[in-house]
């Protein structure tokens, strides 16, 4: 399928490894110019010279805190105007509603709220001037069924849904479309540190820990980064043109519910 944005240019943060990576390769692959965004320069240039190898389009790639507000602006301002926006944030640490105080609730704040909507802040006035524009926010499962452990992601994340839930209608007529889409769990390094913590707190194998959480999981598997992202690719087409402010759940049916 032509996805319809060949040109286009797009800023994806976080993307150097894990489901921003895939989000990044299959926008390269529908031809779309990319800045790229992460705090590791290392791993983030490979990821731009793989795509610009395998893809031929522009990469840019900024090395910085997208949390901070000087990281922020050094990505902003090596952007500049883009068409779409992809943001992403590795979630904050699991632990018990005991562990939390209103310091880790900031922080979390920052990092999955905060920090995208001053994103989509920066951007959306000239998506809107231009009469065309695409937003993913990359949250999590955890919006539709909380997940005890991640009480800090529950939190902020759950914030940025009310925001993009009216934000994406009222932008809507102006040819913007904003949505979130929600990862269960797939194989990335998030996988791996959580699931790292069962084996400490069980003491099983790594092996028995990802047979144990894929046995809750109807499609029997870990999602892929790569799938992933071609989800995400479609939702920055131009044939999601009439999905506004919707919350896309990408979790191999773990999330058990009629709607």
């Amino acid at each position: 399928m032509d996805l319809g944005i060949k040109g286009k240019r797009a800023l994806v943060t976080a993307s150097s490894k894990g489901l921003g990576r895939g989000c990044a390769l299959a926008l390269a692959e529908a031809g779309v110019d990319l800045v790229l965004n992460a705090r590791g320069a290392e791993a983030l240039e490979a990821t731009a010279e793989e795509i610009r190898s395998r893809y031929g389009v522009e990469v840019t790639a900024i090395a910085a805190d997208i949390v901070s507000e000087e990281g922020r602006a050094a990505v902003l301002e090596a952007a500049g105007q883009v068409d779409i926006l992809v943001t992403n944030a590795g979630g904050p640490p699991p632990g018990m509603w005991t562990d939390w105080q209103r310091e880790d609730f900031i922080k979390a704040l920052d990092a999955n709220m905060l920090t995208p909507i001053a994103l989509m802040k920066a951007q959306l006035p000239g998506m809107i001037a231009q009469g065309w524009g695409r937003v993913v926010n990359i949250t999590s499962q955890s919006v539709k069924s909380p997940i005890g452990q991640l009480g800090l992601s529950n939190s902020a994340r759950a914030g940025l849904t009310g925001y993009v839930a009216g934000t994406a209608r009222q932008v809507a007529p102006d040819g913007v479309v904003i949505n979130n889409l929600l990862p269960g769990i797939h194989d990335t390094d998030r996988a791996a540190s959580l699931d790292g913590g069962v084996v400490k707190a069980q003491g099983i194998s790594m092996e028995e820990a990802r047979a144990a959480r894929m046995a809750g999981i109807p499609a029997r598997s870990y999602g892929t980064a790569e799938a992933f992202g071609q989800t995400c690719a479609f939702m920055c087409s131009q044939h999601a043109a009439f999905m506004i402010g919707q919350n896309v759940l990408l979790d191999g049916g773990a999330f058990n519910s009629t709607f």
